[in-house]
């Protein structure tokens, strides 16, 4: 390889390192994982988790007070999982969290549910739904992986 050449990755975003740590810590419970899913056009769910009875979480990634404050459309999670988390840093201020949804603290390595999110079941047929959606997701990120050259 030439010496100019450098190949740099680009270092992960602050909620990307809180996803990792999060996504780990649901492995442990059986839950399988998925970042930056679209449920419907106009909103990208942070992590979406499918658990071992069908279960389906969503949680979104908090890594500062600006980044919650600018966040308008969190409440057009609710009606695509069955329970809402938030997962935010030791650091953050936690009082600024709405009442009624989770809580997961979080690092880059692990992550602790502290406030489990109210269950809202999803209706059967926006369940089927959302498990396609999953699983396109989930192959067509193992297929970017395979074969990173071919654009879908």
């Amino acid at each position: 390889m030439p010496d100019d050449l450098t190949l740099t990755t680009p270092l992960p975003r602050p909620g990307q390192m809180l996803a990792r740590g999060v996504c780990r810590h649901l492995l442990g419970h059986n839950f399988v994982t998925v970042e930056e899913l679209i449920p419907v056009s106009g909103l990208r769910v942070d992590v979406m988790a499918l658990g071992p009875k069908g279960e389906i979480w969503v949680i979104e990634c908090k890594s500062s007070r600006a980044d919650f404050m600018t966040d308008q459309k969190w409440q057009g999670y609710l009606e695509w999982c069955d329970r809402y988390f938030w997962a935010v840093d030791d650091g953050f201020p936690t009082d600024l969290l709405p009442d009624g949804t989770g809580l997961i603290i979080a690092d880059s390595y692990d992550a602790e549910i502290l406030r489990m999110g109210p269950e809202s079941k999803l209706a059967p047929a926006r369940r089927k739904v959302m498990v396609q959606k999953f699983a396109r997701h989930a192959a067509l990120r193992l297929h970017g992986l395979r074969d990173p050259g071919m654009s879908l």
